[in-house]
């Protein structure tokens, strides 16, 4: 899995791409550890476009980021799903926990 961070402004994008699974799960975290401390960033947006899977470890570690997130004031969105990871966020109810757009 490929990871790159960019900021828009306030907003920390994750561009994420290939296979979202635990083998990415200390990658996953580096990548957005930082951002959550970093002044200046108000929210975190997860690019999840070319992800082309996702299993339930990255459900977890999605989960994980949004706690660790909303404890210091900053929101997480899910952004441009593909089809077959919509379809799995929508199967795990995360439209209930997460604004994906």
């Amino acid at each position: 899995m490929d990871i790159k961070v960019t900021t828009e402004g306030t907003v920390a994008k994750l561009h994420m791409k290939g296979r979202f699974d635990f083998n990415v799960h200390r990658s996953f975290k580096e990548a957005y550890d930082p951002l959550l401390h970093q002044n200046g960033i108000n929210s975190l947006d997860i690019d999840l476009a070319e992800v082309e899977y996702l299993d339930s470890s990255a459900l977890g570690m999605l989960l994980l980021v949004r706690e660790r997130a909303e404890a210091v004031g900053k929101p997480v969105v899910l952004s441009r799903p593909s089809p077959t990871v919509a379809q799995i966020l929508d199967i795990a109810n995360f439209r209930k926990l997460f604004t994906i757009c």
